[in-house]
């Protein structure tokens, strides 16, 4: 972990992470073919500081602005789509710590994220009914204890620390930072999705493993209305990213490839007027994606400023509207670039469809399918989106 104390300028460190993102991007076909595990380059990327662009400039990070932050997780997925997801809960946990009303804690925490501490996640659970947590916080000895099973614990193999969707004996629902290398934790790496494969999503397990200092998140009522937009987000400024690399990776192929085919205008790829009507296209696709996630980072951006819960019930639809266009956008264009390439396109060598399964895949997190329906709730009858922590919070209370 770098525990430098001086904290270079973005710019400097801006330089730093699209090295890093350099060498993600250069093997990612192979990685995702033999299921190969980036833990050191994730390490790096942590080190130059790509963790801490949230934490205020005052506890030692960079304090960007929402847009800034989102473009950059654009540029992280188009290098390697398993990046944003990785560091997504990394990034919500730093959103909380932003909001939380118990400042000490707050302080203690994003202290250690701008010296390199990366967070995992580990909320949902595999089985039972929505939104029940099993995974129980005991008291022995004045110490708490964390036992049960995740699934969908993405990022908590490259981590640090995990913050731990909790109940304790009081029924109360909260989130624990655990140690994620205590010999009480067993990452069991078993995500067998079709699309990001390296993201270590799959069952982590706790075996009364003990709750760190100012370990205690969200027994408070932070103000956490910004977070279902944020989530989503990760995912927007990745299929953005995923867009960005289709472009990227079919114009590759275009110039590789040494001929085309009985019906085509042109001996060369480069030349042919169809092949470089698809590429046209995909850039229109990836246009169409850019600004999109501007559009909605901005706003979100904006919601943060007015703080009222209007302002946030609007980003989350727009938010949504944004995803239900970037998945047909994004899965559109990832099966048009097999377009350019001929036969050859669809080898695995190739690697082109990765994107595809990543965003097939991203598509089916906060399922899209039901984003429709809660926009046309709110522009008919002026139905607000349900904030899924305070579904939690009423959860937890009904159980009680």
């Amino acid at each position: 972990m770098n525990t430098t104390a001086a904290t270079p300028s973005l710019q400097q460190a801006r330089a730093a992470f699209s090295a890093v993102l350099a060498e993600f991007a250069d093997k990612a076909g192979e990685r995702d073919l033999n299921r190969d595990n980036p833990v050191a380059l994730v390490r790096a990327l942590a080190d130059t500081g790509f963790g801490r662009l949230r934490v205020p400039v005052e506890l030692g990070g960079f304090g960007v602005d929402l847009p800034t932050l989102f473009e950059l997780l654009a540029q992280a997925g188009e290098a390697d789509s398993n990046v944003p997801q990785i560091l997504r809960g990394h990034f919500t946990t730093v959103e909380i710590l932003r909001h939380a009303e118990d400042r000490d804690t707050a302080a203690h925490w994003l202290r250690k994220v701008a010296a390199g501490a990366v967070f995992g996640n580990a909320q949902s659970e595999h089985s039972g009914p929505a939104f029940e947590t099993t995974t129980r916080v005991e008291s022995v000895d004045g110490q708490h204890l964390v036992s049960g099973t995740k699934f969908y614990s993405t990022g908590s193999l490259y981590a640090d620390y995990i913050r731990v969707a909790v109940a304790d004996d009081e029924g109360n629902r909260w989130f624990a930072v655990v140690p994620a290398r205590h010999p009480g934790v067993a990452h069991l790496d078993d995500w067998d999705g079709i699309g990001q494969r390296l993201t270590g999503s799959g069952t982590t397990v706790f075996d009364r493993v003990p709750v760190a200092e100012h370990g205690e998140l969200g027994r408070y009522k932070e103000d956490l209305r910004s977070l279902n937009s944020f989530v989503q987000l990760v995912h927007l400024a990745n299929l953005t990213g995923i867009a960005r690399s289709l472009v990227a990776e079919t114009a590759e192929v275009v110039r590789a490839r040494s001929r085309t085919s009985l019906h085509a205008l042109s001996g060369q790829a480069a030349t042919d007027p169809d092949v470089l009507g698809v590429v046209g296209r995909l850039y229109a696709h990836r246009f169409t994606a850019d600004a999109l996630l501007r559009q909605v980072s901005e706003a979100l951006e904006a919601a943060e400023a007015a703080d009222t819960p209007d302002a946030f019930a609007q980003a989350y639809v727009d938010t949504s509207a944004a995803q239900v266009a970037l998945v047909d956008t994004v899965l559109e264009a990832a099966n048009l670039a097999f377009h350019a390439g001929g036969s050859s396109a669809v080898r695995e060598r190739a690697h082109l469809d990765r994107h595809w399964r990543n965003a097939r895949t991203l598509a089916s997190h906060n399922p899209v399918v039901y984003k429709p329906r809660v926009i046309g709730d709110f522009v008919v009858n002026g139905a607000g989106p349900v904030n899924g922590y305070d579904r939690g919070r009423a959860s937890a209370a009904a159980d009680n």
